[in-house]
């Protein structure tokens, strides 16, 4: 088996809850932008997500929308696919002739969801778009009048329609009054900012504690006081530190008691992951997307002369514009970080800075901008896929239970 990078992308309905995650794939011995042989590719997709890694861990109880070429549709899927886990995913330049639209059929008939990607409308797309669950519109490719146009051609049939790289908040709002059911993009990792509007006073506080956590000289009592400043940082703290996660044996009452069991640096670090899960206008992805990063950084970082915990801490702050909705420079500004830190997030400098850079275009399936001597293909892989597991855990136990 060829070395591969495998990853994942949301795919958000209205409320910006995920509805499931598109699976990307590209083999590592054919790393260019563009994949030459389809159906190799597609095939591997299938084989090494359901035999070397497992749906579950990809996307955990989502749906995964996965892309079919014209030979997958006729041959058939691997038994362990089906109408409850996956979405099938037909590529824009499968030809929709009688043998098709039969296979198609069938798997209609077997209670499969149908998509059809970077869909353009024409005569000939026809048999398929009545076959269709889900349709799928560039909205690079089509803009303003045309994208308007393609959705009022489309809506007399029974069918979902998904704006497809939708890259900021405005583009998502513009699909939105379109009428768009679903959305996909990196949208949700940008900040939303709104000139002439004030910042929360509720946001500007959580600059002021990421501030304080960032202080060198920050001690264990300084850090019992700050806590224990806010009762729901205080509780959420203890729920956690209490629960079955971590079966401690005993009950942990206190702050201080947390801190002498668990290290001021991971407490540091938990007070850092709450306060920016606390912001509740924000996707659920949002949070899992900056502790995946972290992990992924961390874990990264044993190949290079980077202290793991700079690491983690770049990955967890990549996303704070997203969360504050100002731009980044502004909250560098207010936060104390050291200068590597301080870089890497600003401008990906440094070698701290090119991990981070590495971690997002993995994760953004641009593997063609991942190469590095000190990372093979397994090693990127295996470190996205473990931190994608360890984000829902933790996430499951700290942020969506309390």
């Amino acid at each position: 088996m060829s070395d591969f990078y495998i990853a994942r992308q949301p795919i958000y309905d209205r409320n910006l809850y995920v509805y499931a995650y598109e699976l990307l794939y590209r083999s590592s011995e054919h790393n260019q932008a563009v994949i030459e042989d389809g159906d190799d590719a597609t095939a591997q997709v299938l084989v090494n997500a359901l035999i070397e890694i497992g749906l579950p861990d990809l996307v955990d109880k989502s749906l995964a929308f996965i892309n079919l070429t014209r030979q997958h549709i006729l041959n058939g899927l691997p038994p362990s696919l089906t109408q409850e886990n996956v979405v099938l995913e037909v590529l824009e330049d499968v030809v929709a002739d009688e043998e098709l639209i039969t296979a198609l059929k069938k798997f209609k008939k077997q209670g499969f969801t149908i998509a059809l990607d970077d869909f353009v409308s024409h005569e000939s797309k026809l048999p398929m778009v009545e076959l269709a669950d889900i349709i799928k519109i560039d909205v690079l490719d089509q803009k303003g009048p045309a994208l308007a146009e393609q959705v009022k051609l489309l809506r007399p049939y029974d069918i979902k329609l998904l704006a497809e790289k939708i890259e900021t908040p405005e583009d998502f709002e513009y699909c939105k009054a379109l009428g768009f059911d679903y959305y996909q993009g990196y949208f949700f990792c940008k900040p939303n900012i709104i000139r002439g509007e004030r910042t929360p006073s509720s946001r500007m506080a959580i600059i002021q504690l990421l501030g304080k956590l960032q202080d060198p000289d920050l001690g264990l009592d300084e850090l019992q006081q700050l806590i224990s400043q806010d009762v729901s940082l205080s509780y959420r703290i203890l729920r956690y530190i209490n629960s079955a996660h971590f079966s401690m044996g005993q009950k942990i009452d206190s702050i201080q008691q947390a801190i002498n069991l668990i290290g001021l640096n991971t407490i540091k670090t938990w007070v850092a992951i709450l306060a920016m899960s606390s912001i509740d206008d924000k996707p659920y992805e949002l949070i899992l997307t900056a502790l995946i990063r972290a992990r992924m950084c961390e874990s990264l970082s044993a190949n290079t002369t980077i202290s793991a915990d700079n690491a983690f801490t770049v990955g967890l702050f990549s996303v704070l514009d997203a969360f504050i909705d100002l731009p980044m420079e502004v909250i560098l500004a207010a936060l104390p970080l050291a200068d590597e830190l301080h870089n890497a997030l600003l401008d990906h400098q440094g070698e701290l800075g090119q991990l981070l850079y590495l971690t997002q275009q993995y994760e953004r399936g641009l593997w063609q901008n991942v190469s590095d001597d000190r990372f093979d293909a397994n090693s990127l892989r295996n470190a996205y896929i473990k931190s994608i597991r360890w984000a829902g855990e933790l996430s499951d136990s700290m942020i969506k239970e309390h």
